[in-house]
């Protein structure tokens, strides 16, 4: 009874069992099928998400192996999103295929202790005030497992969330679009994106000579799904699109999806909680959807690691919801005004496209806006108080500091709440925080190395192990950080006295 089940060895399901064994906390990881998905719907990691892997040490490995590309698209519009301008160490996208994403998450959950079962598939669960007990298909026969905790990361049909009997409302496809892995004779010159009256295509290489075409055109727009896609009918739909074929034959892998758009209506039920694919669903504008997910991980690992240690403070874990519902409800609302883009094959909707795309290319401040949005570096949440800093609940920068190499993020490391003394005078609270940093907390002190927008002025700050400011202040008393504020590092109790 003190594990954590998690059904789905996904990204979402992978990077959250890291995430556990990280604070401590024995997890399970069961995934229904026996051998990992050769395709990947997957391919593009945002900034926020690499900033994710970066304060965990882990970020190199994906760095190494993808192909960083300085801008992402709104919608397929033309003129694309200049990632080069935010704030991050990361002002890229980043294109690696799904399944090697996966592995590299596996190896990295694998090697903290989680223990990944795959051919065993969760079939229905059962739940009390102390618990859960979960119903389980493996290779040698039914059998159960108990846990503390339940988490669905097992997608869009999550076995879980139905049996948790949280709803999934929400709105069923009316069109479609297709992806298609293709060996392309006469590739074109770098990415591929053209839209008109016959649709919509976009190309992008990938590894092994195989470029991946992914589109719509006006015969998707219905609310059945139309049927396994072809060859033949992709290589007509392209030609009537771009005037050519590219020289498409030997199909890798060909499918078409939906624009069905849901959301769970909480986070969490009791003793289960979702993630990822299970509590949001999408059309996969903007290639968000991983990202979100393992954001969603990210929130909830430590939260939930602090609960199952008896570190957190009540309502602790149900901040979850509070913080990441609203997240997802804004993923809604973006991939639902892309897919109108998308889609927008009339005189109007091509008017339409037009127009946001010269304002992309020539209103600086709404492509960085735009551009924030879409690689969740302008995600935060609300302070649970009034009267908070400006910073508490924002996105924390990869902070420098004069007395070392090191920075915020290689202080998260170990997936700690991080307290900063921005005066570098290490007061007496300091000090006796330092001996109790074994409870939770790791502590820094020292100026920044260089001012950075938002912090000038910034004295002392918490940061929490999803990387967000817990709290901060401005004018410590008597020139060190004031130990009131210092005494407990939970957001739930950061105006403690």
């Amino acid at each position: 009874m003190d594990q954590v089940i998690i059904s789905g060895a996904g990204p979402v399901g992978l990077w959250l069992a890291a995430e556990l064994r990280l604070g401590g906390v024995p997890v399970t990881v069961l995934e229904a099928r026996k051998e990992r998905d050769p395709h990947s719907k997957a391919l593009t990691v945002h900034p926020r998400t690499l900033e994710v892997l970066a304060f965990r040490g882990v970020a190199e490995r994906f760095l190494t192996e993808g192909l960083r590309i300085p801008n992402g698209h709104f919608g397929g519009l033309e003129n694309r999103l200049d990632f080069q301008v935010l704030d991050t160490p990361f002002p890229f996208t980043l294109a690696l295929p799904q399944a090697r994403t996966e592995e590299l998450l596996e190896e990295h959950a694998v090697s903290a202790g989680a223990q990944v079962r795959r051919g065993h598939r969760v079939v229905g669960l059962t739940q009390d005030a102390d618990g859960a007990t979960v119903n389980i298909e493996g290779p040698d026969g039914p059998y159960t497992l108990e846990a503390a905790y339940v988490v669905g990361c097992d997608g869009t049909r999550s076995t879980v969330r139905g049996a948790a009997g949280i709803d999934f409302p929400g709105t069923g496809a009316t069109t479609w679009g297709w992806v298609a892995d293709v060996i392309l004779d006469e590739p074109p010159q770098g990415p591929l994106n053209m839209s008109g009256p016959h649709g919509g295509v976009m190309a992008v290489p990938l590894s092994g000579g195989i470029h991946r075409l992914v589109g719509g055109d006006p015969a998707g727009t219905r609310p059945d799904r139309p049927g396994e896609l072809t060859l033949e009918e992709l290589r007509g739909t392209v030609i009537r699109i771009a005037g050519t074929d590219f020289g498409m034959r030997d199909p890798v892998w060909l499918s078409r999806f939906g624009n069905a758009t849901r959301q769970a209506t909480q986070y969490r039920e009791g003793r289960v909680l979702l993630a990822g694919d299970a509590a949001h669903m999408h059309f996969p504008a903007g290639g968000v959807g991983l990202n979100v997910g393992v954001q969603d991980a990210t929130n909830l690992g430590w939260k939930l690691a602090a609960t199952m240690t008896g570190r957190a403070p009540e309502g602790l874990l149900d901040s979850y919801h509070t913080e990441r519902h609203p997240v997802g409800a804004e993923l809604l609302l973006s991939t639902r005004a892309q897919t109108a883009l998308l889609t927008g094959y009339s005189t109007e909707g091509q008017a339409l496209r037009t127009l946001l795309s010269q304002l992309i290319a020539t209103v600086p401040e709404f492509s960085r806006v735009l551009a924030e949005r879409l690689s969740a570096l302008a995600v935060g949440y609300p302070p649970a108080e009034s009267g908070a800093h400006p910073l508490t609940g924002h996105r924390a920068p990869d902070l420098a500091f004069a007395d070392s190499t090191e920075t915020l993020f290689t202080l998260l490391h170990g997936g700690r709440h991080v307290l900063l003394d921005l005066t570098g005078k290490d007061g007496p609270a300091l000090e006796q925080l330092a001996r109790n940093a074994a409870a939770g907390l790791t502590v820094h002190s020292a100026p920044l190395s260089e001012p950075h927008a938002g912090w000038s002025g910034v004295t002392a700050a918490l940061v929490r192990p999803d990387g967000h400011v817990s709290w901060a202040v401005d004018e410590p008393d008597d020139g060190a950080v004031p130990i009131g504020l210092l005494q407990d590092m939970w957001p739930a109790r950061s105006a403690a006295a």
